[in-house]
């Protein structure tokens, strides 16, 4: 068969702060994330399945990154555990939906946790082959599972 790489664009909003920083970014702060997730994967062959000649359908890539990663931190605050726990204000009615992690919410960090998790769940057959995380328009991180053993 023939290896085809599929590629779906997401965006989401998200606000952060990183604890303990020396810079500007230590204060809380949104972004507009664009998030590119690929994965990899030879189309179905067969004339009988609705999805012939996908490699995914994207309405089905698009539901396990939703609920993965977006449905859970699109429009929340991702902090550090020890940051929050600084803020003392649980019941400030700015915090209701917030995301709490035990690490520092770097647009690197962020993307290894958005990888474990869609690694978990991609269909047999697949192949996540990449994730790139764009922070601002000009600065993004990226994921290889060729760099990664996968």
């Amino acid at each position: 068969m023939t290896k085809i790489r599929v590629t779906k664009e997401f965006n989401f909003e998200i606000a952060h702060a990183l604890w303990n920083y020396d810079g500007p970014c230590a204060n809380i702060h949104g972004h507009s994330y664009r998030m590119f997730v690929t994965v990899i994967g030879d189309p179905i062959n067969d004339e009988n399945n609705p999805k012939n000649g996908m490699v995914v359908d994207f309405g089905d890539l698009k539901k396990i990154v939703n609920q993965e990663i977006i449905d859970p931190l699109d429009h929340s605050i991702i902090l550090n555990k020890k940051a929050f726990d600084s803020l003392n204000s649980t019941d400030n009615q700015m915090f209701k939906k917030q995301y709490i992690v035990d690490y520092q919410p770097t647009c690197e960090n962020m993307l290894i946790d958005f990888t474990r998790k869609l690694l978990k769940k991609i269909p047999a057959g697949l192949k996540l082959h990449n994730i790139k995380l764009y922070e601002t328009a000009t600065s993004f991180a990226e994921w290889y599972a060729s760099d990664n053993d996968q």
